[in-house]
């Protein structure tokens, strides 16, 4: 009984609740930019796609395509803000932009063709359209009947005089086919504003039900996919194991390798002062152990994370080919600085080709090109003018370069047949991708 008496007072209080305004408030948003963002998205999407049927219209087709997908966007994020202060979720945002820029425009394009975050986009559109129309008409429900419930009041203060050839008929209103009709009385009034009563709360509690429709739509059509939300951990996860890599070699830099030092240096202080020969030797075998922690500890972390690296990528490779045997030559041109883990990466493949050409080319001239090849993207080139042979099926290092670089997105091509040059080309994204891919 008194979940029954629960259930009717929140009924009766719904449409006075400040929640019972924003839910109205959001239909009203979603009806308008629903209706009016499918017209613009289909205007756009329709012809578009049309004139991608022939080969001449695509140069036409594709920016509208685009262009279709970019209003669908903004129209998802329009939703997702208005929802945001309608009950306070959070959506999360999906990337603004595809992360493999193409060149030229059917090259973008292209690139932005492949953007499902944009496709997802546009589905939210087509089917955010029954629901507007559903938004709009509980709205329209919500206002009809605050309109009927002031009919008594009107019948009072303005239909208190009998019927007349100069009287106005009093028309009542509800929100369904052929809802009209005339009162002609002032107890015809008090069933009106019954009717009324019952299209505000049939109106509040459709509009909170389509609210919560439409939350769950953006959710899954609007927001971040799986995909998404994948790449953006990878990201989170590869940038994260980066940076605590750049603290342990740190730590080791400044703090184990400067102890042993101290200890070394201890030693042969007490190797100079002490007069008996046994302990003597003893302390120098003590120092040459420690002598050598000294230098495994820094070959160790000088593995981990290079120091040269916190100059930039060009200045690291630039030390590494200073310490190649064969002649080394680096070139290299970027406009900007990639992202830390991506140069970590780079360099250690380069590291790893620049090893085996040492080991297997018997090439008396070694090239380490990095450039940025089209935007977004990082261009690292090995070439050799050795006796060639390297094959990337074979199982060797260079597969596990490969595997290595596929860990974010990029690739590693081989051209080296018998006889030379070789050529290894791993090209990485200049940034980690995190989602709209």
């Amino acid at each position: 009984m008194d979940e029954i008496r629960r259930m009717g007072v929140l009924t009766l209080r719904a449409p006075f609740t400040r929640q019972a305004l924003l839910d109205l408030r959001f239909c009203a948003i979603g009806a308008i930019s629903g209706v009016a963002g499918f017209a613009l998205v289909a205007a756009l999407l329709v012809p578009g796609l049309a004139a991608c049927a022939s080969v001449a219209g695509t140069l036409i087709g594709l920016p509208l395509v685009v262009a279709a997908m970019s209003v669908a966007r903004r129209i998802g994020a329009l939703h997702r803000g208005a929802l945001r202060l309608a009950t306070g979720e959070r959506i999360t945002d999906p990337d603004p932009a595809p992360p493999r820029p193409g060149s030229g425009v059917l090259g973008r394009s292209g690139a932005r063709l492949r953007d499902s975050s944009g496709w997802r986009a546009v589905g939210y559109v087509g089917v955010k359209l029954p629901l507007a129309v559903a938004q709009g008409y509980a709205v329209a429900a919500a206002a009809i009947g605050l309109a009927d419930c002031t009919y008594p009041l009107v019948w009072v203060l303005f239909r208190n005089r009998p019927a007349g050839p100069g009287t106005h008929l009093l028309r009542a209103a509800a929100p369904v086919a052929h809802g009209r009709w005339v009162v002609h009385s002032w107890p015809g009034t008090l069933v009106t504003a019954l009717v009324g009563a019952a299209c505000v709360f049939a109106g509040v509690w459709l509009a909170r039900a389509l609210t919560k429709l439409d939350a769950r739509l953006m959710r899954s059509s609007s927001g971040p996919s799986r995909v998404d939300e994948l790449e953006r951990t990878r990201a989170f996860a590869v940038e994260d194991a980066a940076a605590a890599l750049r603290r342990v070699e740190r730590d080791l830099h400044d703090g184990a390798q400067v102890r042993l030092a101290a200890v070394a240096m201890n030693l042969g202080m007490a190797q100079e002062k002490t007069g008996d020969s046994t302990l003597r030797d003893l302390l120098d075998e003590a120092q040459t152990g420690v002598s050598g922690a000294l230098s495994d500890l820094r070959r160790i972390a000088r593995g981990i994370h290079p120091p040269s690296l916190d100059s930039g990528l060009p200045d690291a490779l630039a030390s590494l080919a200073a310490t190649s045997p064969i002649p080394a030559w680096v070139r290299a041109d970027l406009p900007e600085r990639p992202s830390r883990a991506i140069e970590t990466i780079a360099y250690f493949c380069a590291a790893e080709l620049l090893a085996n050409a040492i080991k297997h080319s018997a090439a008396a001239l070694i090239e380490i090109t990095v450039d940025r090849e089209r935007p977004g993207v990082l261009r690292l080139r090995i070439s050799d003018d050795g006796k060639g042979g390297a094959d990337l099926s074979r199982g060797s290092g260079l597969a596990g370069l490969a595997q290595r670089a596929s860990t974010v997105d990029g690739t590693l091509r081989v051209s080296s047949p018998h006889g030379g040059p070789t050529t290894v080309t791993v090209e990485l994204p200049m940034h980690i991708h995190t989602g709209g891919s």
